[in-house]
């Protein structure tokens, strides 16, 4: 597999972000192969969709500046979060801990970094659905099949430092399914999938970086990754009640 970074200017609200982004890999003599997964930095989208906002000028609920205290963050930038966030878990010193279109996430996707001063980037309105207007963009423009992931990063429990995962998913499976295959010494696995799409992310992530890098957009190629239009973003999502995370967060907790 080869993962190919794509260095893009300064995006901005408006901007077609697909017709820059083939100007750029035709400056580098580049083109799209059929198979590729076009890995986007959500940053980026959210930027062109005017995604950004001003936190400053929000006014924070009492609740807001409660939480602000506890958690020492801008009380206007807490209450942006409240308005996000589906539900507010917890939290640490400068995150609160948050779950966002059933993704566990600090501050519910809102991020500083990378933003104007005093302003957030929030997730784009509906990543699956972005993910796929890209796709559609970018096919009909090149003639070729591709896959589409819209990339965030985010921390795992009792684990230092991000990683990225798939926020938005569009033209291929992103779960396989291993259950009932066999392992090395022929036991039928029973709970085992694999989750393609963050594994994916987290891939190019690793050359998209977090700060003045500058990559946004990745190239991933010979993924052996399959592209169909019989896809559901949503089979990343698993419920709480069977999520090991959400369902034990806080409960029976023992030391052996």
């Amino acid at each position: 597999m080869e993962i190919i970074p794509i260095k893009m200017p300064f995006i901005e609200k408006g901007d077609d972000i697909i017709a820059i982004f083939l100007d750029v890999i035709r400056d580098k003599g580049l083109e799209l192969e059929d198979g590729d997964v076009v890995a986007f930095a959500d940053k980026i989208v959210a930027i062109s969709e005017g995604r950004v906002i001003n936190f400053e000028s929000v006014e924070p609920s009492e609740k807001a500046k409660a939480l602000a205290e506890l958690y020492k963050l801008e009380p206007s930038f807490v209450e942006v979060v409240l308005r996000e966030a589906d539900e507010v878990l917890g939290g640490v010193a400068r995150a609160l801990l948050t779950l966002k279109n059933d993704i566990i996430i600090a501050n519910a996707g809102i991020d500083h970094k990378n933003a104007p001063l005093h302003s957030a980037a929030l997730w784009p309105s509906n990543p699956n659905e972005t993910a796929a207007k890209l796709r559609g963009k970018l096919e009909s423009t090149t003639r070729k099949r591709v896959g589409i992931l819209l990339v965030d990063s985010h921390v795992a429990p009792m684990r230092m430092g991000t990683l990225g995962f798939a926020l938005g998913i569009a033209g291929f499976r992103p779960v396989k399914d291993c259950r009932g295959m066999k392992d090395l010494y022929g036991k039928p696995l029973r709970i085992t999938r694999i989750n393609l799409a963050d594994d994916l992310a987290s891939a190019a992530h690793l050359v998209m970086g977090e700060t003045t890098e500058r990559i946004a957009i990745a190239i991933i190629r010979n993924s052996k990754i399959i592209i169909t239009d019989d896809y559901d973003p949503r089979e990343v999502v698993i419920p709480k009640e069977e999520c090991l995370f959400m369902k034990n967060l806080g409960k029976d907790r023992y030391t052996p």
